[in-house]
């Protein structure tokens, strides 16, 4: 049913590749299994390992990387009916949105789909640059290190051919991990996406009520039809709002938690690597978590715009002049528009540029008062 939507046919073959979604079979227990054992190596090494600031710094964020990435597929197995409701819901008034004879809606769909398959590809551009950088960090330093700070209890994983081993199954995992991780992230915003395209079509059809019924020359009862279809329409819009809410909330709120802290830890190990190929690694793993966090915070935002844009839509069908309960149902709209559905952190707070902009400015005051002790 989402085969012929672009707006998230990749995102979703990707994860039902690895069993995440839909199909259940050998495959998802496999790679679960796989990055599962390599978190725990991971943590060893963080609990034993004497390497210094900067050693610690690519490893904690690596370590994040992997939790997150499997915390997304256990979530997507675990509300696996809600996530494929959700996706069977956008299939659902997606089609019905294509049915409409209107060139404007024909063309927020066509827009939709090149800008979601877009997003889709670049998401997956990045996380191979990442991908990269994991393989070429080993190389551009003097001693044996692997992709990722890992031991082995009882094994001296640096030792041949242990290390050239291990360092083969860090790099076969990698993207693997990329696409149980980065697939997850485009795919939440292609629901927002498509959230916004639903408010931009409610504005539409609000906008033409003054045109399909201008004063004095207007069928009251079909008046009323179309009303009550926009305010049933602004109510699903509500509650797919709210659906994505209860799928993802915590999961960006344990997002901003742990990004913020790597940002300013990689902002800082900027001022601290002793050569140009770290440091251009460095601003690959920067850049991850800015296109990871803005492509989020971005549609958040608009959507939360759109809906209130909603209210302006409604004020401007010339409401004064329908008839008393139409103009109470109108005026209802205006209300319930002016308290928009947004996207939650943690189900506290809405996700805006404004609070993108919080992070930013929170993380360089950490950044100046970490540089100021190191210096």
């Amino acid at each position: 049913m989402f085969e012929d939507i672009q707006l998230i046919s990749m995102n979703v073959r990707i994860l039902r590749f690895w069993a995440l979604l839909y199909d259940k079979n050998v495959k998802r227990y496999v790679c679960l299994s796989l990055a599962s054992m390599h978190i725990f190596t991971q943590v060893v090494y963080m609990l034993t390992t004497n390497e210094g600031i900067t050693g610690i710094i690519r490893n904690g964020y690596m370590l994040v990387l992997w939790i997150n990435t499997v915390l997304r597929a256990y979530l997507l197995m675990q509300d696996q009916a809600g996530y494929v409701g959700l996706i069977q819901s956008l299939a659902t008034d997606y089609y019905d949105l294509a049915s409409e004879s209107d060139t404007y809606i024909s063309g927020m769909l066509n827009d939709l789909n090149r800008q979601g398959m877009l997003m889709a590809r670049g998401n997956l551009f990045f996380g191979l640059l990442t991908c990269m950088g994991f393989g070429l960090y080993p190389l551009s330093s003097s001693e044996r290190v692997l992709p990722f700070g890992s031991r082995i209890p009882g094994l001296d994983e640096y030792a041949t051919p242990y290390y050239q081993l291990w360092y083969v199954f860090q790099m076969l995992i990698t993207p693997m991990g990329c696409c149980m991780y980065i697939p997850y992230t485009s795919l939440i915003v292609a629901f927002i996406m498509f959230g916004i395209v639903r408010c931009k079509a409610l504005q539409h059809r609000l906008r033409l009520l003054a045109v399909h019924h201008p004063a004095g020359h207007r069928d009251s009862r079909h008046l009323a039809t179309e009303i009550a279809q926009c305010i049933r329409y602004q109510q699903s819009i509500i509650e797919y709002v709210d659906k994505i809410n209860g799928l993802t909330t915590m999961v960006f709120l344990f997002e901003l938690l742990a990004f913020s802290a790597l940002l300013c830890a990689l902002l800082f190990m900027l001022i601290i690597v002793d050569s140009n190929g770290q440091l251009i690694i460095v601003c690959l793993y920067i850049n991850m978590i800015l296109a990871q966090i803005l492509a989020l915070y971005w549609y958040a935002n608009e959507l939360r715009e759109q809906n209130l844009a909603v209210a302006t839509a409604a004020y401007e069908t010339e409401w004064f002049t329908f008839e008393g309960p139409m103009r109470k149902n109108i005026l209802f709209m205006i209300m319930r528009a002016q308290r928009p559905p947004s996207i939650l952190l943690g189900n506290v707070r809405p996700i805006t540029l404004e609070l993108f902009q919080n992070l930013l400015n929170t993380t360089y005051t950490f950044f100046t008062v970490l540089k100021r002790v190191y210096g």
